[in-house]
């Protein structure tokens, strides 16, 4: 069997014209994708952080977006297992731009690689918003430690205290970067993950003051905090291939239902309703230090994804006889990410594994 041919029929699956489109409110089942449902959209995708910072100073000082200065950049978290957090945002930004692509979206990034530089924060906020993006999405990973921390977990989305000084960015932010980040976060918990349990997080968005990003950014924004790299379990995921594909399922799904279904209107109501956040000690662009609290009010998607796949019968059968296979390349964990909204996906996914495998010959 050649090795490489499995790889590149997972790449050319999740990735190909088969993400779940989300379905129009009726009892019609969503279309198959066509390769056009995403045209004339733009996403501004941010694999937070960078390969390499030689020849710059990541203490120099740059605007924050609220009157004050901070660090340019830092070096982002190491996972247990050894991984740089800028690879596994890069992988996973990756895979979420052949998906995003495949449909028909422009996709937009911060850095063109993961070896050199990536660029101070302020400039990342200032590209997305030259990019005039329908939606910029930041993908990062947290920790909470120097080494393991078993009692912290789970994934979260970072909103800006309102309001943000600069005019474009609050209506950008206020609208449509609240509404996507809690689909965002809608769509990370029908897939299975767990609010993170730190640092202010109410389910599944924490509200700060300290991270320029949002605050800087004129187009709605997404800050994605993936996982802990400092607990067992998430460093695991946020590691494998197998985890890494999932992330980039959720990011991808929660991006679609936004662009599909998103209103774009300012919840004015919300925000009023919301108390206000404490604000603590500047921290770092990506640390999990900050302390500040919300308590946000939930938002539903107005349409759920739904799936045009095969019955789970049909996928249950051909993911036995791709296991073997799938197991050898350390894939072994995509039963893992079936469930109502992206068994289209997946099973796409190994349909096209299997074809590449049979029309592959030995080796």
């Amino acid at each position: 069997m050649n090795r490489f041919a499995i790889k590149a029929g997972l790449g050319a699956c999740v990735l190909g014209a088969s993400v779940l489109i989300p379905a129009q409110v009726s009892a019609e089942p969503a279309a198959t994708a066509t390769g056009t449902e995403l045209s004339g959209m733009t996403v501004f995708l941010d694999p937070g952080h960078q390969g390499s910072s030689e020849g710059h100073d990541l203490a120099q000082q740059v605007n924050d977006g609220r009157g004050n200065t901070k660090d340019c950049q830092t070096s982002g978290m190491t996972s247990l297992g050894g991984v740089p957090e800028h690879t596994i945002n890069w992988n996973v930004s990756q895979l979420v731009k052949s998906s995003l692509e495949s449909l028909g979206a422009k996709v937009v990034l911060s850095r063109q690689d993961d070896t050199g530089w990536g660029g101070c924060v302020d400039e990342r906020a200032r590209a997305a918003s030259e990019s005039n993006a329908d939606v910029a999405v930041s993908i990062h990973a947290d920790s909470t430690a120097q080494g393991e921390d078993a009692s912290k977990h789970g994934f979260h989305m970072i909103i800006p205290s309102l309001p943000i000084p600069d005019e474009k960015a609050d209506a950008a932010q206020s609208g449509g970067g609240l509404e996507a980040s809690k689909m965002m976060r809608d769509a990370y918990k029908s897939d299975g993950f767990v609010p993170a349990n730190y640092a202010g997080v109410n389910d599944g968005l924490q509200t700060r003051a300290d991270v320029a990003g949002p605050a800087l950014t004129q187009v709605p924004l997404v800050f994605v905090e993936m996982g802990n790299g400092s607990n067992k379990e998430d460093s695991a995921q946020l590691e494998s291939t197998d985890g890494q594909l999932k992330h980039a399922i959720t990011i991808t799904t929660g991006i679609v239902t936004y662009l599909l279904t998103g209103s774009e209107s300012a919840p004015a109501e919300e925000l009023a309703a919301a108390p206000a956040a404490t604000t603590e000690p500047e921290a770092s662009e990506d640390s999990a230090s900050s302390t500040t609290t919300t308590t946000p009010t939930a938002t539903t998607p107005k349409a759920t994804p739904k799936s045009t796949a095969p019955d789970s019968a049909q996928f249950s059968e051909l993911m036995e006889m791709l296991a073997p296979l799938l197991e050898v390349e350390g894939l072994d964990g995509l039963q893992d990410l079936v469930n109502d909204k992206n068994l289209g996906l997946v099973s796409d996914l190994a349909s096209t594994l299997m074809s590449v495998i049979t029309g592959a010959g030995g080796n």
